[in-house]
C-alpha cells in the first residue's frame, strides 16, 4: 500500500533490489577475527546489561565481500544446544540473579511491645499491623538476598491506599532513601546495616491521608536494570496524630489527649438539668475488631481515599455514617419506644459490640439508637482514628425546624397552644460530640474545639449529618461560617419566642424567653468521673451584653430577622420549682409554681397549665392533666403554688426518659403582660449497685455482686441484665424474667480479669416499663 513502512524483516526479504522478485536467500559471506579468549562471568553480564560501557568495535574489523551468492535455502534442522554452552549461559544466569539486588523479607517491627507501637501511642491496639500516627518517624527492617552497596543498587518504598492508587492524589506514595530526613514529606533513611539487612527509619507528612496501606520495597541497580518489587504481607495502618505540631488535630495538653484520644471509658449526661444523671459508657477504641471496624465505615462511605487526609471531611463523613438514615450506616434511630426487633437504645453501654455487629454482618445497620448511643460510637470511631473527641449534653436542647434561629411557639386567640404549628421543640437533654482540629479553612480562631453530631435531625447538604461547627463561631453568633453552625447556634442559644393568632389569621410575638435553652452543657472531666460545665464554651453569660449581641447578629441570618423588636415592660414572674432531686418513680411528682408581682400596684391574673408526657427529644405523646388557675397579687407580693401529679396519672402514659413537660401561660389583666413558661422533668429511676467480692487478680476468679430494686408498685416483665467490663470480661445478656413489684434482685457476676489497672464493670437493665437504669463499679486489678 502507497506509504506503507517497511519493517527491518521485511526489507531483509526485498534485498538489494527493490521491485524485483524477492531471492531465495542472500548469504553474506564474513571473514571473522581470530576467536578471542573468554570472558569472565560478570564481565559478561555487565556487557549485556550496558552495552554503553562495553562498544562494539568498529566495523572496519569486519571483512564484507562483494560476491552475492543465490542458493536455496537448507532444510532446517533441530537446534540442539552444545551441553557445553548450556552449562556457561546457566553459569551466566546464575551469577547475575546473585549479583542483581532483591528482597527476601520485610519486617515491619509491629507487635505491640516494639519501640514504633509504644512512640506512635497504639500499642493498645490489637492486632499486628502496624499502626502509626502520621507526621512522625516509624522504623522497618528489610532482609535482602546480599548486602545493600549504595554507589551500584537503588531502593525505594511504595505505600498504597484506596482501590486506585494515584501519586497525584497522595493515596500512591514513593518514598525515595535520603541522607538525611526532613519535616513534612515522605521519605526514608537507612539508619543502620547489618550484612544482608538494613533498617529504615521512615518519615510521613502530617498530612497524609489516612487508612490501610500496602506496603512494597522496589531495588534496582544504578545501571537501570528492571526493577524487582516485594510486597510486603503485612500493611500500614495510618493515623491522625493528636502529639504531632503540624497535624491539625494536634491537642497541646497531655492530660487532655489521654482523656479525649487514649481513654476507652467515659460518663454520658442525660436527664434534665434540674435532674442531671450520668451513665458510664465503653467506648472501647482499643478493643479487639475496633480498628478493622472504623477503617470498614470509612471503605463503606462514599468518601474517596484523597479525602482521608483532612480530618473536617474525615468528621463530617463519620456524621453521616453513624446513623442508617439515609446511606445504610451504623445505626438505626429509633423513638416509637417499639425495640421488639432489636435492643433498646437505653440497653447498651458500649460501643463495642455495635460496631462489631455491623463490620461482622458487612455494614447491615444495626437496630437501635438515640441520640446518647449515636454519641457514644461516634466518639469510640473519632478517637480510634485519633481525633480527640468526647460526649457532650446539652439540656433544654433546642431543634430549630426552619432555620429561624428562634424556638416557636404558637398560641390560638384563646392562648392554647397550636399543636401543628408547633413544630420546633425542646429537647430535655441531647447528645452530640465534640472533637478537636484546626479549622484553617475557616477564618483564624475558630479552630480547637467543633461541634459535630450523629443523630439524624435535619439534613445537611442533602444527608442526614451535623458539623463539624466552630464553638467559637457559635458563642459569637457567626453563623454564617460551615457548618451547620445556625443549627448548633439554634440548639444551645436560640430565644423561645411566643406568638399568639389574631382574628385576622396574622401573628403577633407577645412573650421572648431569652434563657430557655442550652443550659448546664456537660461532659466527662479530664482525669476524673466527674461532670464538667462547659456551658461557657457554647455562648457568653446569658443575659450579658455579648450575649445579646451574639443573639442579634446570628438572628440577621435566619429566616425572621426582624423578630427583635423593642421590648415591654415586664412586672410579673412566674417560676416552677423543684424540691431536692425532684419526684421519683413511682411517687407522686411535686413541683412549685412561684408567682412574684414586681411592681407597686395590684395584678390578677389566670394561670392555664398543662402536663404532657414527653420524649426526651421534646416532642410530646399527649397531654395527662389540665387544669386553670386564678392569682391575684398585691404590690411586690409572691405567691407560692403547690402543683401535684398522681402517680396514677402518669403510671401507664410514660415513654422512654420518664420524661414529663408543665406549660404555663397567662396574661396580666392589668397590663395585658403575657406569661409563659415551660419545664421539663424527669421521674428519677433507682441505680444497679454493684459490689465487688474478693480480690482482683489478672488470671484468678472474681465475682461482683449485682443489686436492683424495683421502684414501681407493679411487676416488671421480661427484665434482661446487660453487663461488661472492658479487661474484665466480655459483654454479655442476662435474663432474670418478671421482678414483681417493689422486689429486689440480686445477680452475681464471676469473671476472671485478663488486663492490670482500673478496670469499670458497667450494667443496665432492660425493661419494657423502666429504662435508664444502671451502675458502675471500679476494680483496681493487680497483676499476678
Amino acid at each position: 500500500m502507497p506509504g506503507e513502512r517497511l519493517s527491518v524483516r521485511s526489507m531483509s526479504d526485498v534485498g538489494r533490489f527493490p521491485g524485483a522478485a524477492p531471492p531465495t536467500r542472500v548469504q553474506l559471506t564474513i571473514h571473522k577475527e581470530e576467536k578471542k579468549p573468554e570472558e569472565a562471568g560478570c564481565k559478561r553480564w555487565f556487557k549485556k546489561m550496558c552495552p554503553c560501557c562495553f562498544k562494539r568495535q568498529s566495523s572496519t574489523s569486519y571483512d564484507v565481500t562483494d560476491k552475492v551468492e543465490l542458493v536455496k535455502p537448507p532444510t532446517p534442522a533441530p537446534i540442539t544446544p552444545e551441553p557445553e554452552k548450556l552449562k556457561t549461559e546457566k553459569v551466566e544466569m546464575k551469577e547475575m540473579d546473585e549479583f542483581k539486588l532483591s528482597v527476601c523479607s520485610v519486617d515491619l517491627l509491629s507487635s505491640q511491645t516494639d519501640p514504633n507501637r509504644k512512640e506512635h501511642h497504639t500499642d493498645l491496639f490489637h492486632g499486628d499491623e502496624l499502626i502509626i500516627r502520621r507526621g512522625q518517624t516509624f522504623q522497618i527492617q528489610v532482609e535482602l538476598n546480599r548486602p545493600y552497596c549504595a554507589d551500584t543498587d537503588k531502593l525505594h518504598l511504595e505505600l498504597k491506599t484506596g482501590g486506585l492508587p494515584l501519586v497525584s492524589k497522595g493515596t500512591h506514595v514513593i518514598i525515595p532513601l535520603v541522607d538525611d530526613l526532613e519535616d513534612e514529606c515522605w521519605e526514608a533513611k537507612i539508619v543502620e546495616q547489618t550484612e544482608n539487612k538494613i533498617k529504615l527509619s521512615v518519615n510521613s507528612p502530617a498530612s497524609a491521608v489516612v487508612g490501610l496501606y500496602g506496603v512494597s520495597v522496589v531495588t534496582s541497580s544504578l545501571k537501570g536494570n528492571s526493577p524487582t518489587t516485594y510486597n510486603s504481607p503485612k500493611h500500614i495502618v495510618m493515623l491522625f496524630n493528636p502529639w504531632c505540631e503540624e497535624d491539625t488535630v494536634f491537642l497541646d495538653d497531655e492530660d487532655e489527649r489521654k482523656e479525649y484520644v487514649l481513654n476507652d471509658t467515659g460518663r454520658i449526661y442525660y436527664g434534665t438539668e434540674k435532674q442531671i444523671g450520668a451513665r458510664t459508657w465503653n467506648f472501647g477504641q482499643f478493643h479487639e475488631g475496633m480498628l478493622e471496624a472504623c477503617l470498614f465505615i470509612l471503605e463503606k462511605s462514599d468518601m474517596p481515599p484523597s479525602g482521608r487526609g483532612d480530618p473536617v471531611n474525615v468528621v463530617r463523613v463519620i456524621s453521616a455514617m453513624i446513623n442508617a438514615q439515609d446511606d445504610h450506616g451504623v445505626l438505626v434511630g429509633n423513638w416509637s419506644g417499639d425495640y421488639s426487633d432489636g435492643v433498646s437504645p437505653a440497653a447498651w453501654s458500649s460501643s463495642v459490640e455495635i460496631l462489631k455487629k455491623y463490620h461482622s454482618s458487612y455494614g447491615t445497620p444495626v437496630c437501635y439508637g438515640q441520640c446518647w448511643v449515636f454519641s457514644g460510637v461516634t466518639t469510640t470511631v473519632l478517637r480510634c482514628l485519633g481525633i480527640p473527641a468526647r460526649s457532650v449534653t446539652n439540656f433544654q436542647s433546642a431543634h430549630d425546624t426552619d432555620v429561624s434561629l428562634t424556638t416557636d411557639v404558637y398560641f390560638d386567640e384563646n392562648l392554647e397552644p397550636i399543636d401543628y404549628l408547633n413544630k420546633d421543640s425542646v429537647w430535655n437533654f441531647h447528645v452530640w460530640n465534640d472533637c478537636w482540629m484546626a479549622r484553617p479553612d475557616l477564618p483564624p480562631g475558630n479552630g480547637g474545639w467543633q461541634a459535630v453530631d450523629s443523630t439524624p435531625q435535619e439534613t445537611s447538604q442533602g444527608t442526614f449529618r451535623c458539623g463539624p461547627a466552630s464553638i467559637n463561631a457559635i458563642r459569637t453568633g457567626h453563623v454564617y461560617l460551615k457548618h451547620d453552625t445556625p443549627f448548633v447556634f439554634a440548639e444551645v442559644n436560640s430565644d423561645k419566642i411566643y406568638w399568639q393568632r389574631n382574628l385576622d389569621g396574622t401573628f403577633s410575638q407577645i412573650y421572648s424567653e431569652k434563657k430557655a435553652v442550652g443550659h448546664f452543657i456537660s461532659t466527662k472531666a479530664v482525669g476524673s468521673d466527674e461532670r464538667a460545665d462547659i456551658t461557657h464554651l457554647y455562648k457568653h453569660q446569658e443575659g450579658s451584653e455579648e450575649e445579646r449581641i451574639a443573639v442579634e447578629t446570628a438572628s440577621r441570618y435566619g429566616s425572621k430577622p426582624d423578630v427583635y423588636s423593642a421590648p415591654s415592660a415586664e412586672d410579673v414572674s412566674v417560676e416552677v420549682k423543684m424540691a431536692g432531686e425532684g419526684p421519683r418513680m413511682g411517687a407522686d411528682a411535686q413541683l412549685t409554681i412561684v408567682v412574684k408581682n414586681l411592681s407597686t400596684k395590684p395584678r390578677q391574673t389566670t394561670l392555664h397549665s398543662q402536663v404532657a408526657v414527653m420524649y426526651y427529644t421534646g416532642v410530646l405523646k399527649g397531654t395527662i392533666k389540665k387544669e386553670q388557675m386564678s392569682v391575684e397579687l398585691q404590690p411586690n407580693e409572691e405567691k407560692t403554688i403547690d402543683w401535684v401529679l398522681p402517680y396514677q396519672q402518669y403510671q401507664n402514659q410514660l415513654v422512654d426518659q420518664a420524661a414529663l413537660m408543665l406549660t404555663l401561660s397567662g396574661r396580666v389583666n392589668e397590663t395585658q403582660q403575657v406569661l409563659a413558661n415551660q419545664t421539663t422533668f424527669r421521674l428519677r429511676t433507682p441505680d444497679l449497685t454493684i459490689t465487688p467480692l474478693g480480690e482482683a487478680v489478672v488470671g484468678k476468679e472474681m465475682a461482683a455482686k449485682i443489686t436492683f430494686t424495683n421502684p414501681l408498685p407493679k411487676t416488671l416483665k421480661d427484665v434482661v441484665f446487660r453487663v461488661e467490663g472492658l479487661g474484665l470480661q466480655k459483654g454479655h445478656v442476662v435474663v432474670v424474667g418478671d421482678v414483681g413489684g417493689l422486689a429486689t434482685v440480686t445477680l452475681t457476676e464471676h469473671f476472671i480479669p485478663t488486663q492490670p489497672g482500673l478496670k469499670k464493670l458497667v450494667a443496665s437493665l432492660d425493661c419494657k416499663q423502666l429504662t435508664q437504669v444502671h451502675g458502675v463499679a471500679d476494680i483496681v486489678v493487680l497483676e499476678q
